[in-house]
């Protein structure tokens, strides 16, 4: 908004020529949200408590969990809320990619946030049922995804694939539209959302691999859409170059800010939670991004801690399932999905959990990162 707004009058006042580096914006916009956070989280888990909006705790989960119950949740909303702030400050808002990330990011926060409220109006820890929430989330990454094939926004429609550490100039694949977009919207909107909702059930979990990825998305998103001079950093680079992908950097920023700042009261043992409000949103906005700078392969690599809880819980399910039709006794592969809860069964401290969940994501992300280089 201040570069759309302000810029115009640089000839007047030349200090705003800053505005028109993403470098400056970026800075700007992760401080932003991480003030934001920081300040306002102790008056809003006040007002969470007062209104006893707290979490309700599984009956079947680990014995260290019944003491989180009553801990306040819906912590997502002001993180959420930071985020749409900062960004709508420093982003050119004209830029429809950026609108088409906060459409999903805040589409997907109001189904989290009813489910939230279910959850605690009735103390159920079911909430929203899973068909509902399936739905409006293909429905919001439908409008979404169709925006930007419709060619409205702003950064061009594209079903390419890139393979991570293969050249562009070496392969570089296109699927059909009509098969591309519901792939896209399954595996990479709608999953990573779940994905990331399946992770949040540790102090700090969840959000740390998402200011991770948040990161490395930023890098990606730079590198795709920037043109120094006469340098094209994705021809040197050999990825895709995607026309103003830069400008999506801003919205990866007020994330990694307003994630630092909502971490430093969900650390262990946490004063808040994000709830699904913030979980299916953040999610969301992963797999958007993904898609709008063209790494979709690659995501699957970034996001392996989401990808590995995932999958621990399909294959719980499925053995389960299976054994119980077969023998006529359900078995499990695991002591308890996702698999985080498997390590906590198996003796870990919750933290030693989360600090190695973290690593792992760092770990990913440095080969995501490399394979900019190695190609």
């Amino acid at each position: 908004m201040l570069y759309t707004f302000l810029y115009p009058y640089v000839t007047e006042a030349s200090f705003l020529n800053v505005l028109r580096y993403p470098s400056f914006r970026i800075v700007m916009a992760a401080f932003t949200a991480l003030i934001l956070t920081l300040f306002l989280y102790p008056p809003f888990i006040r007002r969470l408590q007062i209104f006893k909006y707290g979490q309700e705790v599984r009956k079947d989960g680990p014995e260290a969990h019944l003491k989180k119950q009553g801990t306040p949740t819906m912590g997502g909303v002001l993180l959420l809320g930071a985020v749409f702030v900062s960004t709508v400050i420093w982003s050119d808002v004209r830029h429809g990619a950026v609108w088409l990330l906060l459409l999903v990011t805040m589409g997907y926060g109001a189904v989290g946030f009813y489910d939230d409220y279910k959850k605690i109006k009735y103390k159920d820890p079911a909430g929203l049922a899973g068909r509902w929430k399936l739905f409006w989330q293909f429905s919001i990454g439908a409008v979404a995804l169709g925006i930007w094939a419709s060619g409205h926004g702003t950064i061009p429609f594209d079903t390419s694939i890139s393979v991570p550490f293969v050249s562009i100039k070496l392969f570089l694949p296109t699927i059909p539209p009509i098969i591309y977009l519901p792939l896209a919207l399954t595996l990479l909107v709608v999953g990573t959302s779940n994905a990331v909702n399946l992770t949040d059930g540790l102090d700090g979990l969840a959000i740390g691999p998402v200011i991770v990825a948040s990161f490395v998305f930023l890098v990606l998103a730079y590198a795709a859409g920037t043109t120094l001079a006469a340098f094209n950093i994705a021809d040197y680079l050999r990825i895709v170059h995607v026309e103003g992908a830069a400008e999506l950097t801003i919205f990866c920023a007020a994330v990694i800010g307003a994630g630092i700042g909502f971490l430093w009261y969900n650390a262990y043992p946490a004063l808040v939670f994000m709830g699904d409000v913030g979980a299916l949103a953040l999610g969301g906005a992963l797999g958007m991004l993904a898609i709008l700078t063209k790494n979709e392969l690659l995501s699957g690599l970034l996001h392996g801690v989401f990808l590995a809880e995932t999958l621990s819980v399909m294959i719980q399910s499925t053995y389960f399932k299976y054994t119980k039709k077969k023998f006529g006794e359900g078995r499990r592969v695991f002591r308890m999905a996702p698999v985080h809860h498997h390590f906590e069964k198996s003796g870990w401290p919750e933290p030693r959990v989360v600090i190695r969940f973290w690593i792992v994501s760092v770990m990913l992300a440095l080969v995501a990162l490399a394979s900019l280089k190695l190609r």
